[in-house]
């Protein structure tokens, strides 16, 4: 089998440390949107905070109603700045004895940071837990018969919300299942199941799951079509939490003080934010590479948005997701190519 590393195409990429492909991404692509395949995120950030105040530490420090986060519970959330600004978002695991954060590669020791400053008298115990746990991802409809029994994600009605619960509506948060299996604790998010698993052991798990192998590729196209942001690619420094779609799955709307919060309440309450993340479809582009990063997308000459993942997906072409300003809906290029905003 051939593996290519990401750092073989891009020595600088910041998701350095884990497969790109292995030997064909497009056929990886087909396999995580069809049927299941395994996907090492390895090198992704870990923190553990173990502590009987832990819950209710957390949250009060973030976005997400995580004073009731019973055992075998996860969700995710997000660090504001004082402006209301996404500083930094994480995937959260309740095992029942430590809430363990999976955050993106080189973002653990900013947050940790910031835990350890709020710390105070708390009865908590941050710590970095990248060498102790290993993130991989099962992606596709099959990933639930890898792993069965775990519920699909739903969203919990805040409380004193005045409607049922599962019906999807910005006054509501996302709760994943959690559930200890024999390879480690297994998530359910809306992409597959997601496993914590020991990293000394990361091989052998990987062996014994005996699933096709796919790589970051086709995990980020699968990713780009179900317009799920990533902190670093569709944020910048003044993206505010509902520009990116994070409301949904790290917001909860009805919970006590929170740095920041006063941007969420008054661009919920009062009217949309400046931007938007928008799916992006390029038509005529003349190279096979997509764009960079921060590639600024342009209307009449002035830049009105910025790429932030852009990848060849197997059925829809170059696709991107960008952070657009609201009015931009038409007449958009980024650099020779035209490219037009999907809105379904």
């Amino acid at each position: 089998m051939t593996v290519v590393m990401v750092e073989d195409l891009d020595p600088s990429a910041a998701d350095s440390g884990v497969p790109a492909h292995y030997g064909d991404p497009m056929r990886e692509q087909r396999t995580l949107a069809t049927a299941v395949g395994l996907v090492d995120r390895s090198n992704r950030d870990v923190l553990a905070v173990p502590g009987e105040e832990r819950a209710s530490w957390l949250h009060t420090l973030t976005t997400q109603h995580l004073s009731d986060l019973s055992e075998n519970q996860g969700t995710e959330l997000l660090v504001l700045s004082p402006h209301g600004h996404v500083e930094q978002h994480a995937l959260v695991t309740e095992d029942g004895e430590t809430t363990w954060l999976d955050t993106e590669p080189g973002a653990g020791p900013g947050l940790l940071k910031y835990l350890e400053m709020m710390r105070f008298f708390t009865k908590v115990e941050p710590r970095d837990a990248t060498g102790e746990l290993a993130v991989l991802s099962l992606v596709g409809p099959g990933a639930v018969d890898v792993i069965p029994g775990l519920a699909e994600p739903r969203v919990q009605p805040v409380p004193g919300a005045k409607f049922a619960a599962g019906d999807v509506r910005p006054e509501a948060t996302s709760l994943y299942d959690v559930r200890k299996t024999e390879f480690g604790l297994a998530r359910r998010v809306p992409l597959g199941i997601d496993l914590l698993v020991p990293r000394t052991e990361k091989t052998a798990v990987i062996e014994k799951l005996g699933v096709p192998l796919a790589g970051l590729w086709a995990y980020e196209a699968i990713r780009v079509e179900h317009r799920t942001p990533r902190l670093g690619w569709e944020t910048d420094h003044r993206t505010i939490p509902a520009e990116a779609e994070f409301i949904a799955a790290a917001v909860h709307l009805d919970k006590g003080c929170y740095r920041g919060q006063e941007t969420v309440a008054r661009v919920h309450h009062l009217g949309r934010p400046p931007r938007r993340l928008a799916l992006l479809h390029f038509d005529g582009i003349a190279t096979d590479q997509p764009p960079a990063k921060g590639t600024p997308v342009v209307r009449e000459g002035r830049e009105v948005g910025f790429i932030g993942t852009a990848v060849r997906h197997h059925e829809l072409g170059l696709i991107a997701l960008a952070v657009l300003k609201r009015n931009a809906t038409d007449g958009l290029t980024v650099g020779e190519s035209v490219v037009a905003v999907d809105e379904h």
